[in-house]
């Protein structure tokens, strides 16, 4: 079982698995040329290829987008995010698949009135990570020199690999987590969706 192997033969799994997804190498690929500050992909591209590919799935099966999270604290206006979004529809261009593409520094002024909690600044894209609903889903990866790949991972992989949804009740509410683990048990229905805490709303 990969989830018990050591970590660094665990990283070589993860690359060699997601690189059977073509579409994500390619994000990886064109991400890289667009020289973001802190960027990474993120989210469910990624462990949802683990998961089909661990099920024995094409791996692109129901991906429904690519997240490309950047940090820039330097201009939080919405001008300058969508002047990458759009500079980043040209260089996905073509790709079967969508790619979302969003500055973590400006999170904290939208996030309260679309998920009814308030979120605290990120500091970093690390940070933004951090904070999604599941430890299972903390994940970012990227391109660097000489194509090198950085992976983010501050829970490991083990729950990524043994098809575990792990709750991370540090921002998102109760109903965000229930709701994705419905929708993702749905598809993956070999997946162990675990509890939200009791004492956490």
């Amino acid at each position: 079982m990969i989830g018990r192997l050591p970590l660094d033969e665990q990283l070589d799994a993860l690359r060699a698995v997601l690189s059977r997804n073509g579409v994500l190498t390619q994000v990886l690929e064109r991400g890289a040329t667009m020289g973001l500050p802190g960027w990474y992909l993120t989210a469910g591209c990624l462990f949802q290829t683990v998961w089909n590919v661990v099920t024995g799935r094409p791996a692109t099966e129901g991906i429904k987008d690519y997240d490309v999270f950047y940090h820039d604290a330097g201009d939080l206006s919405w001008e300058a995010e969508d002047a990458v979004i759009r500079a980043g529809r040209e260089v996905f261009a073509g790709l079967p698949a969508d790619v979302e593409i969003r500055n973590e520094a400006r999170v904290h002024l939208w996030y309260e009135d679309r998920f009814g909690v308030p979120c605290p600044p990120y500091e970093s894209s690390e940070a933004a990570i951090d904070s999604f609903a599941a430890t299972t889903c903390c994940l970012g990866v990227r391109l660097e020199a000489g194509g090198r790949w950085r992976v983010y991972a501050p829970h490991g992989l083990s729950d990524v690999f043994g098809l575990v949804l792990r709750p991370n009740p540090v921002l998102a509410p109760r109903s965000v987590y229930e709701a994705k683990a419905a929708r993702w048990r749905e598809q993956w229905p070999e997946l162990t969706v675990l509890d939200w805490p009791r004492d956490r709303p």
